[in-house]
């Protein structure tokens, strides 16, 4: 993307943005990847099949969709950064839900908690990733985006270790003494069983609470993405509408099927696991070993782009990486296809941060109004996993991981052509 004269502040503020967002990235990494220890705790908690657990992805998710033109709405009126603040309030807000869903055992609170969660981080991030990507040089912007998804994904790989920890305790044997319980002993321990989550949210609540006012108080420099230079304003000149940049387009359709084929990746692994006969107290872990994959990934990203591979190579590479691993997940069993699943966390470890430079690349004063676009891309995170529930239900854990192959081959095209497109 290139930089006007109006990005200058936020280039002259040295490394302390980075590190407010870093802290964001962190946030909105930890209760993100909470939903992998949600779905099998709240499939037991509420009695659920395998379709309906997955409405805890979908719920979280689709709120990116919906709430997406309200964001862009939302940083028109507050700015990036306090827009972010508030974006972090509405979390906590929908942390405060999961405290009488708790308590009544109410699934559909659970779900309308996770929403607000989603509708909060929908803002968060239409405000923090094309902060992060313009707040240096465009062929650096994946390597920036990359040290963001370190603090990302090791808040994801400790969120559901610690949650997990609480929450998925004995669960195994939770399950087999419920089948000899009468109805209202049954009732009292899954009562029991839903509680576990309230000490947990409460301190969720508190530090988001808290990193709201910090950001409101805090120093970040607004960027002013209204302004273009000369260049990026006469390749615009004419355009009225976000959707007439063909590689943006094409963009917010891979950020679909990549969110989609990453969540499956992160969220299902603890239940597969369990499919494929591994104790609950082993597969409690899964979801961290993924994320620990992606750091590595996100690791290698900041080492060589862009000394030693360009934004869209490294996304040729790692949907290649994708598909391989998917296959040997489909045709291997046991331990080995576990880990095939967690290694997917190493093949999508560069796509977030090459997909959104790529897509918002000469946009200029459709900057905000792009971010908005690619923000509902996320909710494929809502859908993918969704229809990987459908088809376990309807043939098994194992042969559903099929619907990543064709995902993984539109984000190569992506990679080869459909980012070029003007």
């Amino acid at each position: 993307m290139t930089q006007s004269s109006s990005y200058q502040p936020a280039q002259k503020s040295g490394l302390n943005p980075i590190f407010i967002i870093g802290a964001l990235f962190f946030i909105f990494g930890f209760v993100t990847w909470l939903n992998s220890v949600l779905i099998p705790y709240l499939k037991i908690a509420c009695e659920l099949n395998h379709f309906q657990s997955y409405l805890v992805a979908f719920a979280f998710y689709i709120a990116y969709l919906v709430m997406a033109p309200v964001s862009t709405k939302a940083l028109n009126i507050f700015g990036f950064k306090n827009g972010m603040a508030v974006g972090l309030v509405i979390m906590a807000i929908g942390a405060l839900l999961f405290i009488p869903a708790a308590m009544t055992r109410t699934y559909n609170l659970f779900l309308l908690g996770l929403f607000v969660q989603g509708s909060g981080l929908a803002i968060l991030q239409t405000a923090s990733n094309p902060y992060i990507t313009i707040l240096g040089p465009a062929e650096s912007a994946a390597k920036r985006i990359s040290i963001m998804g370190i603090c990302n994904k090791l808040a994801g790989a400790a969120a559901p270790a610690i949650l997990g920890s609480i929450i998925l305790k004995d669960t195994k044997s939770f399950e087999e003494n419920l089948a000899n319980l009468s109805e209202v002993a049954k009732a009292a321990q899954l009562d029991e069983l839903a509680a576990r989550v309230i000490t947990p949210y409460m301190a969720i609540i508190a530090v988001l609470a808290i990193l709201a006012f910090l950001i409101y108080r805090s120093s970040l420099p607004e960027i002013d993405t209204n302004a273009e230079d000369e260049s990026v304003a006469a390749s615009n000149s004419g355009k009225t509408s976000v959707l007439q940049f063909p590689h943006l387009v094409l963009g917010v359709i891979t950020l679909f099927l990549y969110v989609g084929v990453e969540v499956i990746a992160g969220d299902t692994i603890i239940s597969y696991g369990l499919s494929q006969g591994i104790e609950p107290d082993t597969a409690t872990f899964f979801t961290t070993y993924t994320l620990i994959a992606m750091v590595v990934g996100y690791i290698l990203g900041i080492i060589c782009i862009p000394k030693y591979i360009k934004q869209e190579n490294a996304l040729k590479l790692c949907a290649l990486l994708g598909i391989a691993f998917a296959m040997l997940a489909i045709f291997s069993s046991g331990y080995t296809s576990v880990l095939a699943i967690a290694l997917l966390g190493l093949a999508n470890a560069l796509m977030w941060p090459a997909i959104w430079p790529l897509a918002l690349n000469g946009l200029g004063r459709f900057t905000k109004a792009g971010s908005s676009l690619l923000v509902m891309g996320i909710a494929g995170g809502a859908v993918i996993p969704l229809l990987y529930g459908a088809l376990t239900d309807a043939f098994n854990a194992q042969q559903a991981y099929w619907i990543m192959v064709p995902c993984y081959l539109f984000i190569w095209f992506y990679a080869v052509k459909g980012s070029k497109i003007r």
